[in-house]
C-alpha cells in the first residue's frame, strides 16, 4: 500500500528515518536476543541475563513506534467502509469530526501514560542491566502525542482544515475536564458521540479505548490504568512471538516465495480439476499461517493468484470470491498469530495445545474452500494442466527451503530446546537467510529496512488495538459482566448443546462487527467461563472461538477481507460482497462440523499428552 508521506521534506524527513531505522533495529534486537539465549543455554548451561526482559520490554518499543509509523501512513485500522463512500466535503467533513474525537482520546491516553510513568518512576524498579523500567515506558505517552500529531494531519489535505479538526478536538477535552454535569449523567450521549466517530472513520483503538475512558470516566475512577494494561499485555513473556512470526511472513511475502509455492502447488495439482482452487487455498493457507490473517495474503498474492483462476476459465465472480475467502484460510494453522494471542488472553491452554487443536479444524476449513473451488472449477480446465513428475520434482526441489519453514517452526517448539519466542526468532532468521542468500530475492542493504518497518507498522497497529481494549475488558470485569452473563446464563441455557448454538450466534455476530484481535482481547475473558461452566474443552472453545471468527473475516459489514479484496483488486464493495456468498455457505458449514465434533479438536491434544 502506497504510503501518504513517500518522499518527506523539511523537518519530517529526519524523523521519518529516525523512526524507520529504530523499527528496524528494535525487530533485529528482537531477533538476536532469544537466539542468543538459546545458543548460551546450550553451550554454558546459562542464558544471557536479563534477555527475556529486554526483549519484552522491545516489543513495547515496536508497538509505540509501529501505531505511530501506521499513523503516519494513514493506516490504522478502522472498521467502518463509510469513508471510503463519502465523497467531496462529505468525506472531508466525515474525516475532520472523526479527526477530532480521535485526537481528544489519544491526548487522553497521553495523559494517563505521563501519570503512569510518574508513579512507576517513584518504584525505582529496572529491566535488565540497570536501565530503568520509567524510561521505557516513556515510550507510551510519546508514542501516544507522536499518533496524536499524525491524526492532525490526516484529519485534512489542508492547514485550515487541520485547525478545525484541533479545534474540535480541544473543545472535547475541554468539555470532558470541565462540564458543569455529572459525569454519570453524560455517559451514554459520550458513548453515543463515540459511535458516531467510529461511523465516520475513527481507528479501532480510539473506539476501544475511548469506551473505556469514557466507562472509567462515568464511574469517577482515574483512567491511568489504561497504559497500566497496556504495558502489562505487550510486555507479556509470549508476546514477542508475533512481531518475530510477522516478521517471517514479511519475508516471505516480500521475497519469491509466493512463484515458487504456486509452481509446486500447480505442479501437483493442476492436472485434476479444480487444480487451480487447490493451489489458491493452499499456497493462501502457507503465507496466512505466518502473517497472522493480517491481510498481508490479499494484498501481496492476489494480483498473483486471481490471474491464475481466470486463465482457466473461472467465472470472474467464482475467482474473486475464492481468493478473498482464502485470505483466511490458516488461522488455525500453527504458528498463526491468533492461535498464540487466544492461549495468552484466555489463560487456560498453553500455546502449543492450541497448536495442535487447530491443525485438523484448519484442514477442515480448508477442505470446504477447497471443494467448492472443485463444484465452481469449468469443464475441461483440468485438461490444460497435464501432470509432469519431472516438473513436479523440479517445483518442488527449488522450493525445498520454504517448504521446510513449518518443520522448522514446529520442530523448534515441539522439539523442547526453544521456548515460543526463541522458535519465533529461529523461523525469522531462517526466512530471512533463505530469502537473502539460498534465493537472492532480497538485499540486506536495499529491502530490510523497508520490510521490517512495514512489518511494524503492522504489528504497531494491532498491538495498539490490543492494549487499549485490555483496558475496556478488564472495566468489563470489574462491572462484573462476566460474572453476570455467567449467572443469567446458567439459569437460561441448560444443556452445553445449546450452550454451543448460541456462542456460534454470538460469536458470528462478533465477527461481523470486530476485527479479530478486538474480538480475542474483548470477549475471550467473557466466553472461556461461560465454556468453563458448560464443561467445554478449553482447546475446543478456543478453535472455535477463532473458527467463527475466521469467517467474520468474510461476513459484511466490515469483514476486513471484503475490504482488502475491493481495495486490491478495484472492485465495488456490493460485487465483493455477492462473491463470497457461496463461500460464506461451506465455511458455515464446517465451523459447524468444528463446533459440534470435538474430536477434531482435541484428539491430537490429548495423543500428544500421552
Amino acid at each position: 500500500m502506497p504510503s501518504r508521506e513517500a518522499g518527506p521534506r523539511g523537518w519530517r524527513a529526519p524523523l521519518v528515518q529516525i523512526e524507520n531505522a529504530a523499527a528496524s533495529v528494535g525487530l533485529g534486537a528482537m531477533v538476536v536476543l532469544p537466539l542468543a539465549e538459546v545458543v548460551a543455554r546450550r553451550a554454558l548451561g546459562q542464558g544471557v541475563p536479563g534477555s527475556q526482559s529486554v526483549t519484552q520490554h522491545l516489543t513495547l518499543l515496536i508497538g509505540m513506534l509501529g501505531g505511530a509509523i501506521a499513523a503516519r501512513e494513514n493506516r490504522l485500522l478502522a472498521v467502518s467502509a463509510l469513508p471510503s463512500i463519502l465523497k467531496g466535503r462529505w468525506k472531508n467533513a466525515a474525516a475532520m469530526a472523526s479527526g477530532s474525537f480521535a485526537m481528544a482520546v489519544t491526548i487522553f491516553l497521553v495523559v494517563a501514560g505521563v501519570q503512569f510513568v510518574r508513579a512507576e518512576k517513584e518504584s525505582g524498579n529496572t529491566i535488565a542491566w540497570g536501565i530503568p523500567v520509567w524510561v521505557v515506558e516513556c515510550l507510551m505517552p510519546l508514542g501516544f502525542a507522536l499518533t496524536a500529531w499524525r491524526l492532525v494531519r490526516n484529519s485534512s489535505a489542508r492547514w485550515i482544515g487541520r485547525l478545525v479538526a484541533l479545534a474540535g478536538a480541544a473543545a472535547l477535552v475541554a468539555l470532558a475536564l470541565w462540564l458543569p454535569i455529572e459525569p454519570e449523567r453524560c455517559t451514554w450521549p459520550a458513548l453515543g458521540l463515540l459511535i458516531a466517530a467510529t461511523a465516520l472513520g475513527a481507528p479501532v483503538y480510539v473506539t476501544l479505548g475511548g469506551a473505556a475512558m469514557i466507562l472509567f470516566w462515568g464511574d469517577g475512577l482515574p483512567i491511568a490504568s489504561l497504559p497500566l494494561d497496556h504495558y502489562r499485555l505487550v510486555t507479556h513473556p509470549t508476546l514477542p512471538s508475533i512481531p518475530l512470526f510477522t516478521a517471517a511472513g514479511y519475508f516471505l511475502a516480500e521475497g519469491g516465495a509466493s512463484k515458487r509455492l504456486v509452481r509446486v502447488f500447480q505442479a501437483l495439482f493442476g492436472w485434476v480439476r479444480g487444480g487451480p482452487a487447490m493451489v489458491t487455498c493452499l499456497v493462501c493457507a502457507f503465507f496466512t499461517t505466518f502473517t497472522g490473517a493480517s491481510g498481508v495474503t490479499i494484498l501481496a498474492l492476489g494480483g498473483l493468484l486471481l490471474p491464475v483462476l481466470l486463465s482457466a476459465r473461472y467465472k470472474e465472480r467464482d475467482a474473486l470470491g475464492l481468493v478473498t475467502s482464502a485470505g483466511a484460510l490458516g488461522m488455525l494453522f500453527p504458528p498463526c498469530l491468533p492461535l498464540i494471542l487466544y492461549a495468552i488472553v484466555s489463560q487456560r491452554v498453553t500455546v502449543q495445545e492450541m497448536f495442535l487443536g487447530g491443525l485438523l479444524p484448519g484442514t477442515v476449513l480448508l477442505l470446504a474452500n477447497v471443494i467448492l473451488g472443485v463444484v465452481q472449477a469449468p469443464r475441461g480446465e483440468a485438461e490444460r494442466h497435464p501432470f509432469h513428475p519431472g516438473e513436479a520434482a523440479r517445483a518442488i526441489w527449488d522450493a525445498k527451503w520454504e517448504l521446510l519453514l513449518p518443520v522448522v517452526a514446529l520442530g523448534g517448539l515441539f522439539g523442547g530446546f526453544a521456548t515460543t519466542v526463541e522458535t519465533a526468532a529461529l523461523t525469522a532468521l531462517y526466512a530471512l537467510a533463505i530469502e537473502t542468500f539460498v534465493y537472492r530475492d532480497l538485499g540486506l542493504r536495499k529491502d530490510l529496512p523497508r520490510i521490517l518497518t512495514e512489518c511494524a507498522l503492522v504489528v504497531g497497529g494491532v498491538l495498539l488495538i490490543l492494549g487499549v481494549a485490555l483496558g475496556f475488558t478488564n472495566y468489563l470485569v470489574d462491572a462484573q459482566v462476566a460474572d453476570r452473563t455467567l449467572e443469567w446464563a446458567k439459569g437460561a441455557i441448560q444443556s452445553p448443546l445449546l450452550f454451543l448454538v448460541a456462542l456460534n450466534l454470538l460469536l458470528l455476530v462478533v465477527g461481523c462487527l470486530m476485527d479479530v484481535y478486538s474480538a480475542l482481547i474483548v470477549v475471550v475473558p467473557l466466553v472461556a467461563p461461560l465454556g468453563e461452566a458448560y464443561g467445554i474443552d478449553p482447546v475446543h472453545l478456543g478453535i472455535i472461538f477463532l473458527a467463527n471468527l475466521e469467517l467474520g473475516y468474510l461476513t459484511p459489514p466490515v469483514g476486513m477481507n471484503l475490504f482488502l479484496a475491493s481495495y486490491r483488486f478495484g472492485k465495488p464493495m456490493s460485487q465483493v460482497y455477492r462473491s463470497v456468498v457461496p463461500m460464506i455457505s461451506v465455511r458455515l458449514v464446517a465451523v459447524l462440523v468444528i463446533t459440534y465434533v470435538p474430536a477434531l479438536t482435541t484428539l491430537l491434544p490429548r495423543w500428544v499428552e500421552k
